[in-house]
């Protein structure tokens, strides 16, 4: 085949000039530039593959989720709880207001394992899809999002009482921070991945392949009822799953909407909607589903008291459980934060009162050591105060008024030991809303070890502060690691201080943030804690390769050259003799993990012994 003309005449120049000024051959130009032309070639393809790959599967497909609405006229319920007397129905209410949303009938055992067979029948097909399949799902479903932030956070706020504002950063910041990262890292993640052999078995090749478990569960807390739905949901489907997804009692309203949004993503892809179930029931009844033969895994994020049920429970089939209980986090300010004091006021109060508190990794003790402590109190009463207390204001309702009375007696207890209450600490009635569940925001100061409060959660709008004896990480530590629950930290100070790594090493938690707070949530770090906080994580490879069977493989890297395992003479049935035989296994062992020197007596005991 003959060159154009233009295209020879251009090779000639160039390998005249590199035989006249770079004094290489015409043999190795034309070598050189044929590796180029080739590597030129698989670098076109690739990106002809990866257009055709975008073409096929990475164009976002848009959809509709029916909107959800109040129910007109509106009407406030008797009595705000979700249980009525004399009926079976979840009754659905507004937390902030007290406004009827509707009566939901909690699933039967017979509802349950109609759920588990239709997951358990769309994950047979949807096991067989690509990653890049799952990805086009999560674009879609991330599109959705972005387009729709506004409506989730509306209904968000309707079920859960939250502010928009701590809605877009607790139900829609982190959710599209979890898609995102799942679609750039999470195939890398479940990929088979190599593992290491030793010198005995250097013929073979090791790796370890992330398979779908089938049909997993989640039990989740009502606190971001978007993002705690959709948090498992994403991983279980990346990883090839079905899901069955228990929302708490409290916030059913929101559910089904929700639960539409990732069953629209899968129906424009053409996947069954049934893949993903969203239900919900009694606490009586959810024993069948943590006890149910055919789910392969169980998430739940709630209390520990129920943590011990929920594990009880899938114990008798022996389904292992991830267990994420909250904590009492505590927040350090060292002695070298003291020229940050501005900007760590401002984090304490957003990571204690965002949600009116009810965050698993919300900050429950902030442990200030004496060069700081009183310029802190003095920055932090005046803004407390200031804290208003509605959802169009700074600081929502609470999800339910079971917790108030517990909170008032711990808050009055504290101040009979000594602590100062410096705002609120009581119940608040809503002056247009009286049904609401609001608290006040509360500054709770000089807490010691000693007081209940101290160690037992909050979850809601109390702030503490303790004084520590010194800024010593010894000091500093006995407080913060003074509790059975370890979930995350916050530490701030210099990075100079030498006092700050050492409380990084040695506090007693899952997860710690350094001159910030939570911010390992925010970037997919894994998620859990330690204690009484829980086990197992989620979110960053270690949570999406948790929903997956790890299968281990062994296999023959020159096997095409008939180099396997065999047995030989020596330990083979019957044993000739096990004096000769103890001697040639003793050469092997000693080939293999032995020095040079026991290298070399081993391989002469195998020689030796190689017919015993």
């Amino acid at each position: 085949m003959e060159l154009p003309a233009c295209v020879e005449s251009v090779w000639r120049q160039a390998s005249d000039y590199a035989t006249t000024n770079l004094n290489v051959s015409q043999q190795t130009f034309s070598i050189a530039a044929s590796a180029i032309a080739v590597l030129f070639s698989l670098f076109i393809a690739r990106r002809v593959a990866s257009l055709v790959h975008a073409t096929l599967f990475d164009k976002v497909q848009t959809y509709q989720v029916p909107q959800l609405e109040v129910p007109e006229p509106k009407t406030f319920v008797d009595t705000p709880s979700v249980q009525i007397a004399g009926s079976t129905a979840i009754n659905c209410y507004a937390p902030a207001t007290g406004e009827f949303l509707k009566l939901a009938n909690p699933l039967t055992p017979d509802g349950i394992d109609r759920a588990i067979d239709a997951a358990d029948t769309a994950q047979r097909q949807w096991k067989q899809t690509t990653f890049a399949q799952r990805k086009a799902v999560l674009r879609s479903l991330l599109q959705y999002i972005l387009d729709n932030a506004e409506e989730i956070c509306r209904v968000a706020c309707i079920d859960s009482g939250k502010t928009l504002v701590d809605a877009q950063l607790g139900e829609i910041l982190v959710t599209v921070e979890k898609i995102q990262w799942t679609l750039k890292h999470g195939e890398k993640a479940l990929r088979p991945s190599r593992r290491p052999t030793n010198f005995l078995m250097s013929y073979k090749r090791n790796t370890v392949h992330y398979e779908p478990l089938g049909v997993v569960a989640a039990l989740v807390s009502w606190n971001y009822p978007f993002h705690n739905m959709m948090g498992p949901i994403i991983s279980a489907l990346f990883a090839g799953n079905g899901i069955v997804v228990k929302v708490s009692e409290q916030c059913v309203w929101s559910s089904h909407y929700f639960s539409n949004i990732i069953r629209g993503a899968l129906v424009v892809h053409g996947f069954d909607p049934k893949l993903v179930q969203v239900i919900a029931c009694w606490p009586s009844t959810a024993d069948h589903l943590t006890s149910h033969p055919n789910i392969s895994h169980i998430t739940f994020i709630g209390s520990h008291k129920v943590a011990k049920l929920v594990t009880t429970s899938a114990a008798k089939s022996l389904t292992p459980v991830l267990a994420e209980l909250g904590g009492k986090d505590p927040f350090i300010v060292l002695d070298s934060a003291a020229k940050d004091l501005d900007r760590i006021v401002e984090i304490i109060l957003r990571g204690t009162f965002q949600a009116a508190g009810q965050n698993c990794i919300g900050i429950e003790r902030v442990i200030a050591s004496p060069a700081i402590y009183d310029k802190l109190v003095e920055r932090l009463e005046p803004r407390v105060k200031a804290l208003r207390i509605d959802q169009l204001g700074d600081v929502g309702a609470m999800i339910s008024d079971i917790s108030f009375s517990r909170l008032e007696g711990m808050i009055a207890e504290a101040v009979e030991e000594g602590a100062q209450l410096r705002v609120g600490g009581k119940r608040y009635t809503h002056p247009t809303y009286p049904k609401g569940h609001y608290f006040q925001p509360t500054l709770l100061t000089d807490v010691v070890p000693d007081m209940k409060i101290a160690h037992r959660e909050c979850f809601a709008p109390v702030l503490t502060v303790m004084r520590a004896k010194s800024s010593s990480a010894a000091d500093i530590l006995a407080i913060a690691n003074d509790t059975a629950y370890d979930l995350g930290a916050s530490v701030f100070g210099s990075e100079s201080d030498p006092q700050l790594q050492r409380i990084v090493r040695n506090v007693r938690a899952g997860m710690v943030a350094v001159n910030d707070f939570a911010a390992y949530y925010a970037v997919q770090l894994p998620f859990g804690g330690v204690d009484g906080s829980g086990y197992g994580r989620f979110a960053g490879e270690e949570g999406l390769r948790g929903m997956c069977n790890l299968k281990a493989v062994c296999e023959d890297r020159f096997g095409w050259a008939g180099i396997r395992t065999a047995i030989p003479p020596p330990v083979q049935y019957p044993i000739a003799n096990q004096e000769k035989s103890w001697a040639f296994t003793q050469g092997v062992v000693e080939l293999g993990y032995g020095d040079t020197v026991r290298k070399a007596e081993g391989l002469y005991a195998m020689f030796k012994h190689r017919n015993a």
